[in-house]
């Protein structure tokens, strides 16, 4: 009988992954989803009219430079205010997409811009009710703030505060 030379099966050889590039892997895969929660909490417009230095400054009442979470609530509750033409403490679409000469006194155009969009509207008005009540405002914004506050620091530095994106660097 001749004789077959079967080859054998041979093991395949197992990667190692080494510890480094796991970590940093790891690290690069929750930032990417970080910012997929951003983007899908407010529309970039938003972002854009939010996140400069003239809106910083608006929002930074005593001057130090930073913003805290009391100054940014402070803020929004002039926003909402200014939203809520009829003083109903509901504000509904014509109100939130009208123009505010109020708002005019105190926020950049950018930011108003931004904010006033049904896009915008419809992210912050979370029981669908198709009006943004002052609870849903407030806790939208807050949600924001804390976003930005990355390092849960309780303000924002210039560089959290106009970080693009979600990679708000620590002050």
């Amino acid at each position: 009988m001749p004789q077959r030379n079967i080859e054998m099966p041979q093991p395949q050889r197992i990667l190692r992954v080494r510890p480094l590039t796991a970590f940093s892997a790891a690290l690069l895969c929750a930032a990417f989803a970080h910012a997929d929660d951003m983007a899908s909490f407010a529309t970039g417009g938003y972002a854009r009219g939010l996140r400069t230095m003239a809106e910083m400054h608006k929002i930074d009442t005593d001057g130090d430079g930073t913003v805290s979470k009391a100054e940014w609530l402070a803020y929004q509750e002039k926003v909402f205010a200014a939203l809520d033409k009829n003083k109903s403490g509901v504000v509904d679409e014509k109100e939130f997409l009208g123009s505010s000469s109020d708002m005019a006194t105190f926020a950049t155009g950018g930011y108003a811009r931004g904010l006033q969009t049904k896009a915008m509207m419809h992210k912050i008005d979370t029981d669908g009710d198709g009006t943004v009540s002052h609870d849903e405002f407030i806790a939208y914004q807050s949600k924001v703030f804390d976003m930005m506050d990355r390092d849960k620091s309780g303000s924002l530095g210039p560089r959290a505060f106009l970080a693009r994106g979600t990679s708000s660097a620590k002050q």
